[in-house]
């Protein structure tokens, strides 16, 4: 954690945050733009934000977009809010929240985190439902190819729909669907009936998640989650930006707990 630290401790840096922050999913150029600071400036800054996990990359064709990262935030608001009095809590929670806040509703929500183990374990957490219900609290049942749909199983929860189909499954690298349908039976996990319907009204999302070695000797893998095709003022948007991080901190928790060679 001493990296996202010192990443925040500079105010160039926190600028670029809240430039992100206001609008995700920026270039290089457009981050530039209406900063006192040259581009080469901006560019070592964004390097350092990276390094930290604060700042993901994301490539779309020729364009290199960087989005706002909440993952070290998380750990750092798990790792101590609780010893903290109620006003210092409160202040990590803020922040926590500002970090995860995307005002921008149409925008992709973009997730990375870094878990010590395997891409083939990895890959079996995510795809298997044995192991992601396990691990995150859902699976995707079927036979993983690409065009087949799939079951989403949500604790007692199995919903069932055409429109629930796996795009990509290249093991260890890919993986990608579009998101479950909004049914009246999720009420039963706590979403309000109106919530529901909302939801069910938009035009489903997809989610992309990307698995890639880091080759710094360290045995972790890094593991970005993509959901997009969110409409403005998306209430889907809403819920998976509270959701996937309470799930991939699941994922990443359970898996560390395990032995590698496991």
């Amino acid at each position: 954690m001493d990296e996202v630290f010192r990443a925040l401790a500079d105010p160039s840096r926190r600028r670029l945050l809240d430039r992100l922050n206001a609008r995700n999913g920026q270039t290089l150029t457009e981050l530039c733009g209406g900063l006192d600071m040259a581009r080469q400036s901006v560019s070592k800054h964004l390097r350092v934000l990276e390094d930290a996990n604060l700042v993901t990359v994301v490539w779309r064709g020729r364009e290199k977009l960087h989005y706002l990262n909440a993952e070290p935030i998380n750990a750092i608001a798990d790792r101590w809010i609780n010893h903290y009095h109620r006003a210092r809590a409160q202040t990590l929670a803020d922040l926590k929240t500002v970090l995860e806040r995307d005002t921008m509703s149409d925008n992709d929500f973009v997730y990375t985190t870094y878990i010590r183990t395997t891409p083939e374990r990895l890959w079996q957490a995510l795809t298997d439902p044995a192991f992601s219900e396990r691990y995150m609290g859902h699976g995707l049942a079927g036979d993983g190819k690409v065009g087949s749909t799939y079951s989403w199983r949500d604790g007692d929860l199995d919903i069932v729909d055409p429109g629930q189909v796996i795009l990509e499954s290249d093991p260890y690298r890919r993986f990608a669907f579009t998101f479950h349908t909004f049914v009246p039976e999720l009420a039963t996990i706590g979403l309000a009936t109106e919530v529901i319907d909302r939801a069910a009204a938009e035009p489903r999302s997809t989610v992309a998640m990307d698995i890639e070695p880091v080759d710094d000797g360290s045995g972790r893998v890094k593991l970005t989650v993509i959901h997009s095709g969110f409409p403005a003022g998306s209430i889907v948007r809403e819920l998976v930006s509270g959701g996937w991080p309470a799930k991939l901190s699941d994922l990443k928790s359970n898996l560390e707990q395990q032995p590698v060679s496991a």
